[in-house]
């Protein structure tokens, strides 16, 4: 037992900021605020500020302002970077670079024709922007930039010849930024899976290492609180986000596909395995001194294996050692439970350096519908939604005379999501992030208003920018205001800029919630009906297990029965239960969450109890 709390238990490895942001992530998942800082990329901060540079000193040296969307179009196309196989973005980006020239021309000349064109023009471009993901798998980005782009070129009406000139200026700033994101400064287009992973071993890392602080003291989910299963909760999400991703590269070469496959297989039963001796914990199952040495073996193969996945080498000593120490302690545990998920995580963690030794059959990787292409008749409706949202942004902006209007239509774009709870989370972070922005940037032009320094700032703040998208959204959101606040300010100064952006934001954002709220509203299954979806998942997945069920549909009840809870647990906090913020969840609701969590607990003991059962010799 020593031996092991000495040998490197990584509790301490971890710095203090680190498990805070971690910490603050898994507060933030529950109410469906994203918070993942493993997706920050350095060279994708810098890529975008040299695409953005390259732009913003021609025109600005050249004083050719009218030249400015060459420095919007390159932003923008390194925006729609997303991941995938490079073939996969290559298209994406073209497609982007061309539609969007064709659609900065004509939303631009026909928003010159005068009144009412620009309120049919916009909520026109919009709408047909938005069906795309009816027709592409994986063009949610582009489709929105698109959107953009029209609401956007609306905004900035020109005769026939100034608007061919602004499309001309659009197509070269984002056939540049297409040239420098494919040829000149390539990022390994697999680098987002790599982050991914590594964000599901550091989540299952921090999940037992909790379990090696709480040793023989009370576990924090014996009773219900709001809170509850965070650590289980912020697993599954992260497990999920690789499963999204991996789906984006299925037609890439198996070679490349197959490790990250196996790493998403392992990390299943790796999370299985701790949620069979989380219970364990809770319900103080066998001798204390057992359940603590588990964890510990456990808290140190992970970390070992996530050094060796770092250099993905199937050799590194320190996995090795590892893995002899998690056999042998399988070996002596007398808990059957205890001792099935030392074996999981023993196999998990062999297997998962095995594609890179020896040739592995191929994988199973098939994606759910909702994976795929978007259905036409809930594109339709979003693509209405969208359009009607954005013609009543345009009348309101009529009627108050607003200086920037397409930030407002901008701002419903973004926010208009297809179900009630990411509208309201995504309109919350945009109306936060845009003042936060909006306030930094007012007091900093306070202060500074020379084209020079701005445009020195606006280089590495675009830069930022890009690298935060994935990162946070209200921290995108705070250097994506200052942004654009000081690229107008150096291509379009006025008075008024800074606020003008902070309330163009919050109504747009707002018009975006009643939209979702008045169409087609979406607000989800109510949280008893979840509870029990998640109670019937979770006593499916343990009658598999008893029954004797073969391996495959073991791992797919697993999957649903903890989809299922996640859904419950995060509904607490949705829009749907917006009186739920305020006031208490009832006995009833914690009860029934409670004991969901323990059926899912008692599945996984008696998954692993077979497990051992059926490795006797």
């Amino acid at each position: 037992m020593q031996d092991l709390r000495d040998h490197n238990s990584g509790v301490g490895k971890h710095s203090s900021l680190s498990v805070t942001l971690r910490r603050m992530a898994r507060w933030l998942e529950l109410r469906s605020f994203g918070l993942t800082p493993e997706h920050f990329t350095l060279a994708e901060a810098r890529r975008a500020a040299v695409a953005v540079a390259v732009p913003l000193v021609l025109v600005v040296g050249s004083g050719q302002y009218h030249m400015g969307w060459a420095i919007f179009a390159s932003f923008w196309t390194c925006l729609c970077d997303s991941p995938g196989s490079d073939k996969q973005r290559r298209f994406q980006l073209l497609l982007f670079a061309l539609c969007g020239t064709l659609i900065a021309f004509g939303g631009a000349w026909v928003a010159s024709l005068g009144y009412p064109v620009p309120l049919i023009a916009g909520p026109l471009l919009v709408f047909v922007s938005v069906l795309l993901p009816s027709r592409l798998a994986h063009s949610g980005m582009v489709s929105t930039l698109l959107a953009v782009v029209g609401v956007v070129a609306v905004g900035f009406p020109k005769p026939l010849v100034p608007a061919a000139v602004q499309a001309l200026a659009f197509l070269g700033g984002s056939l540049w930024a297409f040239v420098l994101i494919t040829w000149l400064m390539r990022i390994d287009p697999w680098l987002p899976v790599r982050q991914a992973a590594g964000a599901v071993l550091m989540r299952l890392t921090d999940m037992v290492s909790d379990l090696v602080v709480t040793a023989d003291r009370p576990h924090r989910d014996y009773q219900w609180h709001p809170d509850h299963a965070s650590h289980r909760r912020s697993v599954r999400i992260a497990i999920e986000r690789l499963r999204m991703l991996m789906v984006r590269y299925q037609t890439a070469p198996a070679k490349q596909f197959r490790p990250f496959a196996t790493l998403h297989h392992s990390s299943e039963t790796i999370f299985s395995a701790l949620i069979a001796l989380d219970h364990a914990f809770i319900v103080k199952k066998g001798r204390s001194e057992d359940r603590i040495a588990c964890a510990f073996a456990i808290l140190d193969a992970l970390n070992a294996s996530r050094t060796a996945l770092k250099k993905w080498s199937a050799s590194e000593p320190s996995l090795v050692n590892a893995l002899d120490r998690l056999h042998q302690a399988s070996i002596a545990m007398q808990d059957e439970t205890l001792k099935g998920c030392l074996l999981a995580v023993e196999q998990a963690l062999r297997g998962t350096m095995m594609p890179l030794v020896q040739p592995q059959p191929s994988l199973s990787f098939t994606h759910s519908a909702d994976e795929a292409v978007m259905p036409l008749k809930i594109a339709v409706r979003h693509a209405l939604r969208q359009a009607a949202a954005v013609l009543a942004v345009y009348y309101v902006a009529l009627i108050f005379s607003f200086g920037y209007p397409y930030w407002a239509t901008m701002a419903v774009v973004v926010v208009l999501q297809g179900a009630a709870r990411f509208t309201w989370t995504r309109g919350v972070e945009r109306i936060l992030g845009s003042s936060l922005g909006g306030i930094l940037t007012l007091g900093f032009l306070h202060f500074v208003d020379q084209p020079l320094i701005l445009a020195l700032i606006v280089v590495p703040l675009a830069g930022l920018t890009i690298a935060l998208r994935s990162v946070n959204y209200t921290v995108f959101v705070v250097f994506l205001t200052m942004l654009f606040i000081m690229v107008t300010e150096l291509l379009q100064s006025g008075a008024g800029v800074a606020s003008a952006r902070i309330v163009d934001n919050t109504i747009g954002s707002l018009t975006a919630l009643v939209a979702i709220l008045v169409l087609w509203p979406d607000f989800g299954s109510p949280l008893s009906a979840l509870i029990k979806e998640g109670l019937r998942a979770n006593q499916a997945y343990l009658d598999a297990v008893e029954s004797g069920a073969d391996l495959q549909t073991i791992i797919k009840a697993r999957r649903a029965a903890g989809l299922a809870s996640t859904a419950a647990e995060i509904a607490i906090h949705d829009l749907g239960g917006l009186l739920r913020r305020f006031n208490r969840v009832s006995e009833e609701d914690g009860a029934a969450l409670r004991d969901l969590r323990r059926l899912a607990g008692e599945a996984a003991g008696a998954w692993h109890r077979r497990l051992q059962q059926n490795d006797k010799p």
